[in-house]
């Protein structure tokens, strides 16, 4: 295999770097494997280190190499992806990856109707996000190889969140990562489809084909490592509109495929995209805004609202969410750990909306009870549509647990 340098390095260096490391590499002729090692945690943990580098070593066939590592609290997976991408600079047809176990907490499948009132974006490139993430208790985790990874370090970030994937435990948040814009983010299937991904987001979407060009690949890949389905649970799609095109279209993209779960909305890129500058009110966005909605519902799937970019205004967001909720969406992006908690009060249903739910459905159960063909509560008939909203506030309530599962008998 043809080198294309002798020495490489990969990784962040610093004192501001954490939860991470620096990697430099350089194949001898001879001389064995020689590790410099700088770390503050070496009296714990460098003999660890030092093995794992020497095992990849081996499962790379490299037999003599200087290795330098600074270390500042890289966990495993981390160290992996790192060494792994300063291999690849060295010996770019190379054809192996380097995966750590699974492990088994990551074992998740997910549903279409799971509910998605939160998602987080963390950008694919920083590891040091990935760790504690789940314990913010987002609905879902987004790593991002995006926006929030600059070209530069694509292939690090492609490498890192494969091995996240693996490795890291999102105490039950769904597992999301957003891939690139297509054609360049067909590429990125690869890194995630074997790894036990819940849900793909596709940004920029502006045509039908585009998810029909994932949908492919990932079947693909799906007959290719012989996954039957992800742990029992299918691999969703969620494309992201954010052109006047991607708006235009957004019922043709909704219906592209049987494995969409949601359609989401991007406001930087649109308003950009229509030449004017987005506001908290949102009078520029309405349309947009609209369109995206009755498109989703018209193809029953969620439709999922835009990141609110500030975090330091919590009041700010919560009107956002409440807005948003009052014209049918039913989550939004988060940007910062500090925001998921706001979403999910503000998307939960209100103790006067869920005590006029409960008293709809116990009115409808009582009629089917009694053979009745009319719903009443009250003076006031009640119709099918009132009958589904009710449930689905009981449903929110539930899952939000305001009230529980019995709360019939209680």
């Amino acid at each position: 295999m043809k080198l294309s340098s002798t020495k490489s390095c990969a990784g962040k260096r610093g004192d501001q770097v954490r939860s991470d490391c620096y990697i430099e590499l350089e194949l001898k002729k001879s001389g064995g494997i020689k590790i410099d090692l700088i770390s503050k945690v070496e009296s714990m943990y460098g003999d660890s280190i030092k093995a794992q580098l020497i095992e990849m070593c081996k499962f790379f066939n490299i037999n003599h190499a200087d290795i330098l590592l600074e270390d500042a609290g890289a966990l495993p997976f981390t160290l992996a992806a790192r060494f792994e991408l300063a291999v690849k600079k060295l010996l770019p047809d190379l054809d192996k990856e380097f995966l750590l176990p699974m492990n088994e907490k990551n074992y998740s499948s997910t549903t279409k109707e799971r509910l998605r009132r939160s998602r987080l974006y963390l950008p694919g490139n920083e590891p040091k996000f990935f760790i504690n993430a789940g314990l913010h208790s987002p609905d879902g985790i987004i790593l991002d190889l995006e926006d929030s990874v600059a070209h530069s370090e694509k292939d690090a970030a492609q490498l890192l969140v494969r091995n996240a994937l693996r490795s890291v435990d999102f105490y039950g948040a769904e597992r999301m990562v957003r891939i690139n814009q297509i054609p360049l983010g067909l590429n990125d299937l690869k890194f995630i489809v074997p790894h036990n991904v819940n849900v793909i987001l596709i940004p920029k979407c502006e045509s039908a084909e585009q998810v029909t060009e994932v949908e492919m690949e990932v079947h693909r890949l799906k007959r290719l490592h012989k996954i039957k389905s992800v742990s029992g649970g299918e691999i969703y799609f969620m494309p992201i509109l954010e052109s006047a095109l991607g708006i235009i279209k957004a019922y043709e993209i909704a219906s592209a495929s049987r494995h969409i779960c949601a359609l989401a909305i991007g406001l930087e890129d649109y308003t950009a995209d229509i030449g004017t500058q987005r506001t908290n009110e949102g009078r520029e966005s309405f349309f947009a805004r609209s369109m995206l909605i009755n498109a989703a519902k018209a193809a029953g799937v969620q439709a999922i609202d835009t990141v609110f970019s500030d975090v330091a205004d919590m009041e700010g967001l919560r009107q956002s969410v409440i807005e948003a909720k009052s014209l049918g969406f039913e989550g939004k992006g988060c940007i910062h750990p500090r925001q998921v908690k706001v979403v999910h009060e503000a998307f939960a249903p209100a103790a006067e909306e869920i005590e006029k739910a409960k008293k709809i459905v116990l009115a409808f159960e009582d009629a089917q009870a009694k053979g009745l063909g009319v719903v009443s509560l009250g003076t006031k008939m009640i119709d099918a549509p009132v009958v589904k909203r009710a449930q689905r506030t009981i449903e929110l309530a539930i899952l939000n647990n305001i009230i529980s599962k019995n709360w019939k008998t209680e």
